[in-house]
């Protein structure tokens, strides 16, 4: 019955999702807002607005706070065009996947925009792991600029019919306004300037010049020269800022270099060296492998590549990865260290081996618990698997042991010694399951709440390997080491 229930246990193993980090529920949203590149700071500011309006219409969202736009010289420098939201929430007794489906479509309304929702904590890990907010990254890597965008319209179209993929959008690359100052360098030698110069002058004109610094009690502030607005407000304007020369004549601009205008990309993002473009995407009712799994799959058999191009995959996956991998390696060198140190304890592989019988005891449990609630596997469940086996072992080396001390120490025959052994030992291995899964039945119970993501997966695989190992370990292991003992007095 057990070999069977383990056997039996095994097969939904192979259909459960896989995820780095469960999903979490933070208590708050992190929405992003971009609109077209080069909107003005001024027209951003108002879509921001509009944005938080909306989302303080929903019942469960209570408080926001927005910045829009965010230095150049910032470590997460970002556009004028792009505005990130705070959202706090007050659950209410709703889950957190019903608001958020809820807010998608809401926000659906505003105008020209790529909404793109996410958690504080869970957006920067997104964030560190694969250089965007979102769950997948696809980065389309090549020389040329309108081929990677094209290409990454077909990776976006290829994504946009498979289910799990939300808030789905390319990385905002497109043709501005700009204004242009081409030097001309035979009118600047004749003034007996250099091109340097020149474009230092107009960087001080335009943007300004920190000069020194300014104390009012213990705050600082740069004091900045700069010319006035009216400098920069047209082209004309533009062209009339005077230079100054090395023989104290004053030049306009416009008698230095061409100012025109023209377009231009409104920015150029790089990795190692190459250009790419991204395709982002987040993961909404799936688990984060299977959906990765389905877009790898379609793009690699849809989307043919031309020479110089290619496509690499960001996101928890490739973390979820590497971690389960790790982990496994390390389990096994666990799983053989202790087998190692039960031959030592006990003198026989027999013995250690029937300890280690409750590894698969546990599993049993640990599984089905997995298959009645999300069905997702992550590091967290993982590491409960590997705890869980430590105290499903010590369970056993508390009847193991107790049925050799009676044999040897108080000479019993063995069946009365299992049978004597087994309910002496039966308080203790109940109060050693007990101690450990009534310390974890809180966070269990309350998986839902923020702050118990990571710790709720690992206590229901906990929980369930407890039941299963403790109940069998009292059943499978005394009648295994009669007849394992049998076989080794004979």
């Amino acid at each position: 019955f057990a070999v069977t229930g383990f056997v039996l246990a095994l097969v939904p193993l192979f259909f459960f999702g896989r995820s780095f980090l469960p999903s979490f529920n933070e208590g708050s949203f992190t929405v992003m807002v971009s609109t077209a590149p080069g909107t003005s700071l001024e027209r951003s500011a108002e879509i921001g607005t509009l944005a938080e309006r909306i989302l303080l219409k929903h019942p469960n969202v209570v408080k926001t706070s927005r910045k829009t736009g965010r230095g150049e010289l910032d470590e997460h420098g970002k556009p004028a065009n792009a505005s990130e939201i705070e959202a706090r929430l007050a659950m209410k007794g709703r889950s957190l996947q019903d608001i958020l489906r809820e807010l998608r479509v809401e926000m659906a309304v505003l105008p020209g925009t790529i909404v793109t929702f996410g958690q504080p904590i869970s957006h920067r890990i997104d964030h560190m792991l694969s250089g965007t907010t979102a769950n997948i990254a696809v980065k389309v890597f090549g020389p040329e600029l309108f081929r990677l965008r094209a290409i990454a319209e077909d990776v976006k179209a290829e994504m946009s019919g498979l289910p799990g993929i939300a808030d789905l959008s390319v990385e905002q690359q497109a043709e501005i306004s700009q204004l242009r100052i081409i030097p001309r360098r035979s009118s600047i030698s004749r003034y007996g300037l250099s091109v340097t110069q020149v474009a230092e002058a107009a960087e001080v004109a335009m943007s300004g010049l920190v000069v020194s610094r300014s104390l009012e009690g213990d705050r600082g502030f740069d004091l900045l020269v700069r010319f006035d607005d009216s400098a920069k407000r047209d082209m004309a304007s533009l062209g009339s800022v005077l230079i100054d020369t090395p023989s104290g004549v004053k030049v306009p601009l416009s008698a230095l270099a061409d100012i025109v205008s023209a377009k231009g990309p409104n920015s150029i993002s790089r990795e190692n060296v190459q250009r790419r473009i991204v395709v982002q995407a987040n993961v909404a009712g799936r688990d984060l492998r299977s959906v990765y799994e389905d877009v790898r799959e379609r793009i690699g058999k849809n989307l043919k590549l031309p020479p110089g191009y290619y496509i690499e995959y960001g996101g928890q996956f490739q973390s979820e990865a590497e971690a389960a991998r790790m982990i496994g390696i390390l389990s096994l060198l666990s799983v053989l260290a202790i087998f190692l140190l039960l031959y030592s304890e006990f003198r026989s592989f027999r013995t250690a081996g029937l300890v280690m019988v409750n590894l698969p005891l546990a599993l049993i449990g640990g599984i089905i618990v997995i298959a009645l609630t999300d069905r997702v596997i992550s590091i967290a469940s993982i590491v409960g698997f590997i705890t869980l086996f430590g105290i499903a072992t010590r369970n056993g080396i508390l009847l193991v042991s107790h049925y050799r001390h009676l044999i040897r120490e108080e000479a019993m025959e063995l069946r009365a010694a299992v049978l004597q052994g087994s309910m002496e030992r039966l308080r203790p291995v109940i109060m050693t399951a007990l101690a450990a899964g009534l310390a974890l039945v809180p966070f269990a119970v309350a998986a839902d709440k923020p702050g118990n993501e990571i710790l709720a997966p690992l206590a229901v695989v906990i929980l369930g390997g407890l039941l299963s190992s403790t109940a069998l370990n009292m059943i499978v292991i005394p009648a295994l080491y009669i007849a394992f003992e049998k076989e080794e007095e004979k």
